[in-house]
C-alpha cells in the first residue's frame, strides 16, 4: 500500500505536468498570432499609403492645369530618357556634324543646325537630360537644406532659433542668382558645381515654411503627451514633425525646380555652366557666342528658350496642383 501511495501523487505530479504543459501549448500556439502582428501592423501601413495616394490622385486629376502640366513633364522626360537611342550620343561631337553650319529648318533639320552643323532638335532633346537632372537635384538638395534647418530652429527656439534665423535672413535678402554666380566662379565648372550654387543659395524661403509649421504642430497636445512619456528632440521631430510637414515639403520641392532650372540657364547662358555637356542654357550661349541675335538665325535661339519657358511652366502647374490638394484652404482653381 505505502508502495502505491506514492504512486498516486506521482500520477498527480504527472496530471498536472499535463496540464502545465497543456497550459503552455496554448501559449506556444498563440506566438504565431504575436509574431504575425508586425506583418499585420506593417499592412495595415501600406494600406493606409495606398488609400492616401489613390485619394491624393483623385483630387490631383481634378485640376486640369495640373494634370496638363504632369502631361507635358512626362513627355519631355521620356525623350531626355530616351535621348541616347533616338538621337544618339554622336549628336553632342563637334567633329561628326551631318550638316553643314547653321542651316534653317528644313525636312532633313527640323530645328535648323548651330554653328558647328549639328542638328538642334538632337541637341535640344539631349539637353533636357542635364537640365531636368540639374534642376531636380538643386531643389531637392535646396528643400533639404530649407526643411532640416527649418525644423530644428522651430523645435529648440530660443536663442538658437533667433540666431538661425537671422542667418536665413541675410540668405534671403541676399540676390539668389548673385551667390550661385560667385559659388560658381570660384569652384570648377562642372555639373555638380551648379547644383551645389543653387541648391546652398535658395534654401531659405523653405527654412522659414518649414519653421513656421514646425512651430504650429509642436503647439498640438499630442506632442505633448509624446514627450512626457520620454520621447526625445529626435523622436519628436523626426516621428511627429517631419511627417506633418512633407506636404508642404513635396509641394516646395515641385515649385523649386522650375526655379532652379531657370537659375540653371541663367548661369549656363552667362558661361558657368559645364562646358562638356549639353543643357539649354548652354545653348543659348552657344547661340549668343555665334551671332545668332545679331545675323536673325532665329531657329537657333526660340528652341532652347521655348523649351526652357514650357518645363518651367509645367513644374509651376504641377505645384500649384500639389499645392492646393494638400491644402485645400488656398482656394486654387481647378
Amino acid at each position: 500500500m505505502t508502495s502505491t501511495e506514492p504512486t498516486a501523487p506521482s500520477g498527480t505530479n504527472a496530471s498536472s505536468g499535463t496540464n502545465a504543459s497543456s497550459g503552455t501549448t496554448p501559449a506556444t500556439e498563440s506566438s504565431p498570432a504575436t509574431a504575425s502582428t508586425p506583418s499585420t501592423k506593417s499592412s495595415l501601413i501600406w494600406a493606409r499609403r495606398r488609400s492616401t495616394v489613390a485619394r491624393f490622385w483623385a483630387s490631383y486629376r481634378t485640376r486640369r492645369a495640373g494634370l496638363l502640366g504632369l502631361a507635358g513633364l512626362t513627355l519631355i522626360a521620356l525623350l531626355a530618357l530616351t535621348a541616347p537611342w533616338t538621337v544618339g550620343a554622336d549628336v553632342q561631337s563637334v567633329t561628326q556634324a551631318p550638316g553643314t553650319a547653321l542651316e534653317p529648318p528644313s525636312a532633313e533639320f527640323p530645328l535648323g543646325t548651330d554653328q558647328f552643323g549639328r542638328s538642334l532638335l538632337g541637341l535640344l532633346i539631349w539637353g533636357a537630360r542635364i537640365s531636368l537632372l540639374v534642376g531636380l537635384l538643386a531643389a531637392v538638395l535646396s528643400v533639404a537644406i530649407g526643411t532640416l534647418v527649418g525644423i530644428i530652429a522651430g523645435h529648440y527656439g530660443g536663442w538658437f532659433s533667433t540666431v538661425v534665423m537671422r542667418i536665413t535672413d541675410w540668405f534671403l535678402v541676399m540676390p539668389t542668382l548673385v551667390l550661385a554666380i560667385v559659388l560658381a566662379t570660384v569652384m570648377s565648372r562642372s555639373m555638380w558645381t551648379v547644383v551645389l550654387a543653387i541648391g546652398v543659395t535658395s534654401w531659405p524661403t523653405t527654412a522659414r515654411l518649414v519653421r513656421a509649421q514646425t512651430i504650429a504642430v509642436e503647439s498640438r497636445p499630442y506632442i505633448e503627451r509624446a514627450t512626457a512619456l520620454g520621447g526625445g528632440h529626435g523622436h519628436v521631430m523626426g516621428k511627429h514633425v517631419l511627417p506633418n510637414v512633407m506636404p508642404l515639403v513635396l509641394a516646395q520641392t515641385t515649385l523649386g525646380i522650375s526655379t532652379a532650372i531657370l537659375t540653371e540657364a541663367t548661369l549656363a547662358f552667362l558661361g558657368l555652366g559645364d562646358p562638356t555637356v549639353v543643357s539649354w542654357g548652354g545653348m543659348l550661349q552657344d547661340a549668343r557666342d555665334a551671332g545668332a541675335v545679331s545675323s536673325g538665325h532665329w531657329w537657333y535661339l526660340a528652341p532652347p528658350g521655348i523649351a526652357i519657358a514650357l518645363v518651367a511652366l509645367a513644374f509651376t502647374l504641377c505645384g500649384r496642383a500639389v499645392e492646393s490638394v494638400l491644402n485645400p484652404k488656398l482656394g486654387v482653381g481647378r
